[in-house]
């Protein structure tokens, strides 16, 4: 009968020896759960499957590093996120979007969605973004742009869930104060 290990242990057995064994049994913990996780975020299967599989390569090519601090889910769900969010940003649905948008108009003035998206972009909330501490942005990306519950931010984060809702609620507060 053989023992379980830890996420840790395989992570390591990754790392060190590049552990075929230990890469699989990480891989079947995760890789479910993960692309359960990111179609709840995008609708394209096909994506979806592309970044658990970029996620997992970074992993096994050492990439992405685990420095034994916090949930080894949550750092998993961290490199996916962000891999998911890189691939629709890359000429993804914004490029998909403004072709279709470029299609139908025959005339050179933007579209209001193009200068929604120039002002998120370049506009205000750039700016009022960029003028948030390190701190206070870190739990809006994991909250907002991630999508973590509280528990799992705090997680991701080191920080206690109650820091996590105070920090998001001082950033919103102060967001809305730049904005306003």
């Amino acid at each position: 009968m053989s023992e379980t290990r830890s996420d840790g242990e395989l992570l390591r057995a990754i790392a060190a020896d590049a552990d075929r064994r230990a890469f699989e049994e990480l891989y079947r913990r995760f890789a479910p759960w993960l692309t359960a996780r990111l179609r709840g975020r995008c609708a394209d299967p096909g994506l979806v499957d592309d970044v658990v599989q970029e996620t997992f390569l970074a992993v096994w090519r050492g990439n992405a590093r685990y420095h034994q601090e916090g949930d080894v889910a949550g750092w998993l769900w961290r490199i996916g996120s962000r891999r998911l969010v890189d691939a629709l940003r890359g000429d993804g649905a914004r490029g998909r979007l403004r072709q279709a948008l470029a299609r139908l108009r025959h005339r050179d003035e933007a579209s209001a969605e193009e200068r929604v998206l120039a002002g998120v972009e370049h506009g205000d909330l750039a700016g009022a973004l960029v003028r948030l501490s390190p701190e206070l942005r870190a739990v809006l990306q994991a909250t907002v742009i991630d999508g973590l519950t509280t528990r799992e931010a705090a997680v991701l984060l080191g920080i206690p869930p109650g820091t996590v809702k105070t920090r998001a609620m001082r950033a919103r507060k102060q967001l809305r104060e730049a904005l306003a």
